[in-house]
C-alpha cells in the first residue's frame, strides 16, 4: 500500500514542471539583472549630472572671483571705480607720445613697510622711454641722493620731492597731481625730458609679482668672488645666474651694501642696476604664454599690481603698453646709471648741510652733460 501511494505522488507533477520552473527562475534572474542594470545606469546618470553641475558651479564661482579680483585690482590701479567706464576701456587705446617716444616716470617707495622711517621717500626713480615703432627702450636710473632745487621747497635730495609734493598738495597745470607732479617737474628741469605717464610702485610689488610668476632669474656679476652679501637685508647670493623668490627680489631691490657687506661696490648705483635687471627679468617672465594661460598666476599678478601700483595709465593704455613692450628684445633695452654713461661718470660726491649727496660732475646744478646723455638715449632718431 505504501508503495502505491508513493507511485501516486511521483506521478502527480507534470513531466514539464522542472523545465518550466527553470525558465521561471531564469526570467526572474534576467528581470533582476535588467533592473540592476537600469538602476546602475540611473545612478551613473545622476552622478554625471551632479558632477557636471558641481563643475559648472565651480567654473562660475572661479569666473566671478577672477572677475571681482580683476575689477578690484584694476580699479585700485587706475583710480577708475565706475564699472561702466572701466569696462569701456578694456580694449587697447593709443598711447600718448613725446617725439615718437612713450616716456614714463617710475618711482618706488616703502609706504607699505611700517619699519621704514622714510617710507614716503622715493628711493628708486627711473626714466622709462619706449619707442613703439622700432621696438627699443631705455631705463635710466636717477640717483636718490642727487642734490637738486625743488620748486617751492629749496635745495634737497631728489628723493624728497615726492613727499613734499604729496604733503603740500602740489597741483600745477601740465603736471601730474600730487607728489608725482612735483617729482616730474624736478626731473624734467634737470634731465630735460617730458613725461607722458607715471607709475608709483610700493616695494612690496617686487615681492608679490615675483612670487606670482614663480621666481625670476638674473645674472649677478660682483667684483667679489664670493658674490654679494648685504648686511641690512641679510641677503647672500653667489656670482652667476641665480633664481630669486619674492622676498629675495625685495631684499635685492633694497640692498645698498651698508655695514659689513661685500660685493655691492657702488652702493646705490649697484642697487639700481639690480633693480633694472629684475624689472627686465620680470617683464620676460610675465609675458610668457604659460604665465598668461594660468588663471591663478594672472590673478596673483593683477593683485600684486593693483595693491602696490598707482598710475595714470588707463586699462586700455596698459594693454597697448603690454603689446608694445613684450616684443622688445632685451638687447634693445639700454640700462643706464649716470655714474657710468659710456664709461664716463657724470656725477660727483657733494657734502652739504651735514649730509652726503651727489651733484653733476660738470658743476653744481650744471645738468648739461646729463641732459645730453638722456637726449641721446631717448631720441627717436
Amino acid at each position: 500500500m505504501k508503495a502505491k501511494k508513493t507511485d501516486q505522488r511521483m506521478t502527480f507533477a507534470s513531466p514539464n514542471f522542472g523545465t518550466k520552473l527553470a525558465h521561471k527562475k531564469a526570467r526572474l534572474r534576467s528581470s533582476v539583472t535588467a533592473n540592476d542594470a537600469t538602476s546602475r545606469q540611473a545612478k551613473i546618470k545622476r552622478w554625471i549630472k551632479r558632477t557636471l553641475f558641481a563643475l559648472v558651479s565651480l567654473v562660475v564661482i572661479l569666473v566671478l572671483v577672477f572677475g571681482f579680483n580683476f575689477y578690484n585690482a584694476i580699479a585700485k590701479l587706475t583710480g577708475q571705480h565706475n564699472p561702466i567706464s572701466l569696462l569701456s576701456t578694456l580694449t587697447p587705446q593709443s598711447l600718448k607720445e613725446t617725439h615718437g617716444r612713450v616716456n614714463i616716470l617710475l618711482a618706488g617707495y616703502s609706504v607699505g613697510d611700517p619699519h621704514h622711517g622714510g617710507a614716503m621717500l622715493t628711493d628708486s626713480i627711473m626714466i622709462i622711454s619706449i619707442n613703439p615703432k622700432t621696438k627699443a627702450g631705455a631705463i635710466i636710473s636717477v640717483p636718490r641722493d642727487l642734490w637738486v632745487n625743488i620748486p617751492g621747497y629749496g635745495q634737497s635730495k631728489i628723493n624728497a620731492a615726492y613727499e613734499y609734493g604729496q604733503r603740500g598738495g602740489f597741483n600745477k597745470k601740465g603736471y601730474f597731481p600730487g607728489g608725482m607732479g612735483l617729482l616730474e617737474k624736478v626731473v624734467e628741469q634737470d634731465f630735460g625730458i617730458n613725461f607722458d605717464y607715471y607709475a608709483l610702485i610700493n616695494y612690496a610689488a617686487f615681492k608679490d609679482a615675483v612670487d606670482a610668476v614663480g621666481g625670476i632669474k638674473i645674472d649677478i656679476q660682483s667684483p667679489d668672488p664670493r658674490g654679494i652679501y648685504d648686511a641690512y637685508t641679510n641677503l647672500k647670493l653667489p656670482n652667476g645666474w641665480v633664481t630669486l623668490n619674492g622676498q629675495e627680489a625685495l631684499n635685492l631691490a633694497r640692498a645698498r651694501g651698508d655695514g659689513p657687506s661685500y660685493g655691492i661696490l657702488n652702493s646705490d648705483f649697484t642697487r639700481t642696476q639690480h633693480q633694472q635687471q629684475m624689472l627686465v627679468a620680470l617683464k620676460d617672465k610675465a609675458a610668457k604664454m604659460s604665465s598668461l594661460l594660468d588663471p591663478i598666476t594672472v590673478i596673483k599678478l593683477v593683485n600684486a599690481v593693483g595693491n602696490n601700483v598707482i598710475t595714470d595709465l588707463s586699462v586700455g593704455q596698459i594693454e597697448s603698453l603690454y603689446y608694445d613692450t613684450k616684443s622688445i628684445s632685451n638687447n634693445n633695452i639700454k640700462q643706464v646709471t649716470i655714474n657710468n654713461y659710456n664709461g664716463q661718470n657724470l656725477i660727483t660726491n657733494y657734502y652739504i648741510d651735514g649730509q652726503d649727496a651727489l651733484v653733476p660732475a660738470a658743476g653744481t646744478f650744471n645738468y648739461s652733460q646729463i641732459q645730453s646723455a638722456v637726449k641721446s638715449l631717448t631720441s627717436s632718431n
